[in-house]
């Protein structure tokens, strides 16, 4: 492994498991009161592009980031939705 893949991967690591505490309360809780709509739509929208981008270079470091990136942020997106639409009725 190259020091680039290396940084790469410490890199996602990182940043993609700042995610971990926000996904794991989220999902305890059920509270999203605080949670945007609109920021978290755009975010993952944006990070599956970036998996795309990464898949697209054939860069690992960038798609087993933005894999796992995406699906925690698609966790919190669905479970904001799915609460929000439970207090509306």
């Amino acid at each position: 492994m190259t020091l680039q893949d290396t940084l790469g991967y410490a890199a996602a690591a990182l940043t993609t498991g700042s995610f971990l505490p926000q996904a794991w309360l989220t999902l305890r809780t059920r509270d999203v009161s605080g949670i945007s709509l609109g920021m978290y739509s755009s975010f993952t929208a944006g990070v599956a592009l970036w998996l795309a981008y990464g898949v697209a270079l054939g860069q690992w470091p960038i798609v087993a980031a933005n894999a796992v990136t995406l699906a925690l942020a698609a966790t919190i997106l669905v479970t904001k939705i799915v609460v929000d639409r439970q207090k509306a009725k």
